[in-house]
């Protein structure tokens, strides 16, 4: 720091290979400062243009990111120039981060500066939410958040390391993994405090909120007196005011860990005694199940029973965690059996399909009826269709509907309906009579209640459409579709079939449900922290943004689900993220998509997701406008007739088949198409029946028909389908020589597509709209007053012949900076080059004025 420009030295050292391209005044100014050549001092003002010109020049190639750190220690000469030059940008992807203590330059006091300190309690809430794949509860994340003061590297850290019964309701040990140099300097600290002082932090760590009056009753329990506390406050270790807060979580767990099991089951004793039994039953069960050094039936009844009462605290983890603990703590084979399988169901719900199999081979080695046996068979099926969601779990849920017929018609309903779900996944790798050997079952299922509810109506539905087809099956479909979408929502039981509701509907063409059920899905899903069902409702709900067209939206949902897929083990869905991509015209990221889906499909006999890659580049060929390429992966989509993507891809078929003269093969694709969408009636089926009907169609027809599927997809809320009847309209105009009215629909379409981001689609309407001549703006005196006065001043410096370079050197920007302007300045007078440029400026008066 005693050497002038050192520290600009040290950034700038690996861009001196494009020192030779600056400017002569320029160049000569940052090698003098270097001591690169001899020279007078430079100017620094010439030394700050100069490190402007070479990042913006190093910027050409890639992105740049300059960051300086402890700016307190650089050198007066470095943090001047690079001031300059930060102030300065503007147009080149070049960021300059400072980073210090306290910034006490001046050269840095006009810059945009962010002061970090902790997170407020509403954002420490949101970041700690934001890594946890589950439900929490509200005074557990509480004291979280106290204890450790908006730390933000903190947060994130205890939101992977705690488990998931800890944060669903506390219902865990404190027992985060600490560093060995912290846990050494943590363990000396509290190994030098009083006995007293040790085990009333003890008690704290125990407890799970944080509840001050809860902590003193159970220290006076213990004998504890109050001053046992002075010696840990003075420590800075622990704080008691309205909560009780840790200095930090790892204090928490130190407390906790470097305790004795004897001196752990005393201190939960105590605090089961002074929970309130009334007011908080469920952990006073817990502390209770805690203190309990061998099986105790008392203790294991009392979690059990407690295990709802958990689950409203905290979702299915809390009420895993108690059945779990409660299968421990049951001395009887015969009632440990059923607890296991009551815990291995709800570990199976909350996505930890690994624990479940672990409790379903406990529960398997004791004693159980035909009908426990009969559930076990049916969980470990659910759990292998979690895991691959492939071509071996149709059997297992199978043989084990088949057995529950006997004993449980209701739970062999339910199980039939899995099955089914499970052949759809499976698909074309299910075998040849997989669909047709799954459907007979069903059809021969114990019948359900009258009136039925949403799982009976779902598995009717499903069984005539796939026995007696589609039209048949859309009434009772839609009966389901109503039932689950009531306006207080579906009962607890058949909540969990609104994943096949989403598919129904979708298959249906029935936005309006869709959106309702794919929303309610999310919700419940979120709520009870069913992480193996929110990742399948994320991307349903996801599939209804792309829809919409709000794909930024789809994409965060898509981001979430992946990592709860990686969180809990199971195989990821791709699809969504394979359409989105589809719709966007990314032809590498969908070729890519398709690779790995098909690579990880075919290893797990996921036949859907082979189908669903042939669709989406249907979807990607078409929006490019490369027909054969489209007609190709369409005809190949069709050929297995799946529910939600059989529609679909006639669609696609249609129109690649109509586009690369094909006309049989389109009236054949059109045939089975409108079927469907005559049989759904909905405005998106009859828009798209429209629509698709309307490529095949003479003159004196296809413009109504048109215009039709433009009014019906306005009335609903699919806005990308909407948009891709607008640019089929605006082609069809212009083919028929309708320039005036061909603009207007392709325009309106390349506007929607671009706004959403489906840069095929756009780029195909971009071409269109060329080719019916469409004209730029009209350059008049008006547009030339919509320049500022930057835009105004570079544009006559370019009028008169200067070069970028030039122009920077003159206004102290980089010659980006400047391309960066002229390009604005062309956009809005509607000219390309700087010759139509000296024309408008003198058009206008203003070539000559002086700069």
């Amino acid at each position: 720091m005693e050497l002038a420009f050192a520290g600009l030295h040290q950034l700038c050292a690996p861009m001196l290979h494009t020192l030779e391209h600056l400017p002569s005044p320029q160049r000569d100014a940052l090698g003098i400062a270097f001591g690169l050549r001899a020279g007078e001092p430079p100017n620094r003002l010439l030394v700050g243009q100069a490190v402007l010109s070479l990042l913006s020049a190093v910027a050409e190639q890639q992105p740049l990111v300059c960051l300086v750190d402890d700016v307190q220690w650089l050198d007066r000469a470095s943090v001047q120039a690079l001031a300059f030059a930060g102030r300065r940008l503007l147009a080149e992807p070049v960021l300059l981060l400072f980073a210090a203590r306290e910034i006490r330059q001046q050269e840095l006091l006009d810059l945009p500066d962010l002061v970090v300190g902790g997170l407020g309690d509403c954002d420490a809430r949101q970041l700690l939410a934001s890594g946890i794949r589950g439900r929490l509860d509200s005074q557990v994340l509480d004291r979280v958040v106290a204890e450790t003061s908006g730390n933000p590297l903190a947060l994130l850290e205890l939101s992977g390391a705690l488990t998931s019964a800890e944060l669903a309701g506390g219902f865990g040990l404190p027992a985060g993994q600490l560093a060995s140099r912290i846990e050494q300097s943590l363990r000396i600290r509290l190994e030098a405090l009083p006995p007293e002082t040790r085990r009333l932090l003890l008690t704290a760590s125990a407890e799970p909120v944080g509840d001050v009056s809860l902590l003193w009753r159970a220290a006076g329990l213990l004998g504890i007196d109050a001053s046992a506390a002075a010696p840990a406050e003075d420590a800075g270790l622990l704080e008691l005011g309205t909560r009780v807060r840790f200095r930090h979580p790892l204090v928490r767990s130190a407390a906790y860990r470097t305790a004795t099991l004897g001196e752990r089951q005393e201190v939960h004793c105590a605090l089961a005694e002074a929970t309130d039994q009334q007011a908080d039953p469920d952990r006073r069960a817990w502390h209770r199940a805690r203190a309990t050094p061998r099986p105790d039936e008392t203790v294991a009844g009392e979690l059990e029973r407690e295990a709802g009462r958990a689950n409203a605290r905290g979702g299915i983890a809390a009420a895993a965690a108690f059945l779990e603990r409660a299968a421990e703590l049951t001395p009887e084979p015969a009632r440990r059996g059923p607890r296991a399988l009551a815990a291995a169901q709800a570990k199976f719900d909350a996505g930890a399909p690994d624990r479940a199999a672990e409790l379903l081979a406990t529960a398997e080695m004791s004693p159980l009826d035909d009908l426990q046996r009969a559930r076990a068979e049916r969980i470990r099926a659910e759990i292998t269709f979690a895991r691959n969601r492939g071509s071996d779990a149709p059997a297992l849920l199978l043989d084990a509907a088949r057995r529950l017929s006997l004993l449980d018609g209701g739970l062999a309903r339910e199980t039939f309906l899995e099955m089914l779900g499970a052949v759809m996944f499976a698909g074309r790798l299910g075998g040849d009579g997989g669909l047709r050997e799954a459907v007979e079952a069903a059809r021969a299922a114990p019948s359900g209640p009258r009136p039925p509810r949403a799982v009976e109506l779902l598995l009717d539905g499903l069984t005539t459409r796939f026995t007696d087809g589609y039209a048949a099956g859309v009434p009772q479909l839609e009966a389901a579709l109503r039932a689950l979408s009531l306006d207080d929502g579906p009962g607890e039981d058949d909540a969990r079939w609104l994943w096949l509701a989403s598919r129904v509907a979708s298959d249906l063409w029935d936005d309006e449900s869709l959106d309702e059920v794919a929303t309610l899905q999310v919700r419940l899903a979120r709520s009870a922290g069913a992480l193996n069902v929110l990742p399948i409702a994320l991307n349903y709900r996801a599939d209804v943004y792309v829809h919409a067209g709000e794909f930024a939206a789809a994409s965060a949902l898509i981001d979430e689900a992946e990592a709860i897929t990686q969180a809990t083990g199971n195989p990821p869905l791709r699809y969504t993220s394979l359409m989105l991509a589809a719709w966007r015209g990314q032809e590498p990221v969908v070729l890519g998509l398709i690779q790995a889906s098909l690579d990880d499909a075919t290893g797990r006999g996921e036949g859907r997701a082979i189908t669903l890659t042939e669709y989406a580049g249907a979807v990607l060929y078409n929006g490019l406008g490369r027909y054969q390429e489209a007609y190709d992966a369409a005809e190949r989509a069709c050929e297995h007739g799946e529910l939600g993507l059989g529609g679909w891809a006639l669609i696609e078929l249609v129109e690649a088949a109509a586009r690369s003269g094909r006309p049989q093969a389109a009236a054949a694709a059109w045939a089975g198409l409108e079927e469907r969408t005559r049989a759904s009636g909905t405005e998106w089926a009859l828009g798209i029946q429209a629509r698709s009907r309307a490529l095949l169609s003479d003159d004196g027809v296809a413009d109504a028909l048109y215009r039709e599927a433009i009014e019906r997809l306005a009335g609903s809320r699919v806005v990308i389908h909407l948009a891709r009847a607008r640019l089929l309209y605006g082609e069809w105009l212009r083919r028929e020589n309708r320039r005036s009215d061909s603009r207007e629909q392709l325009r309106a379409a390349h506007e929607m597509f671009s706004h959403v981001g489906a840069d095929g689609f756009a780029e195909r309407a971009r071409r269109e709209l060329l080719a019916t001549g469409e004209k730029a703006r009209k350059r008049t005196v008006e547009t030339f007053g919509e320049l500022t006065a930057k835009e105004t001043q570079i544009a006559r410096l370019a009028g008169n012949g200067h070069t970028n370079p030039e122009i920077g050197g003159l206004l102290f920007i980089s010659p980006r900076t400047v391309e960066w302007h002229l390009h604005n300045v062309y956009t809005k007078l509607g000219i390309v080059s700087r010759r139509e440029l000296r024309k408008v400026l003198i058009s206008n008066g203003v070539a000559t004025l002086p700069i």
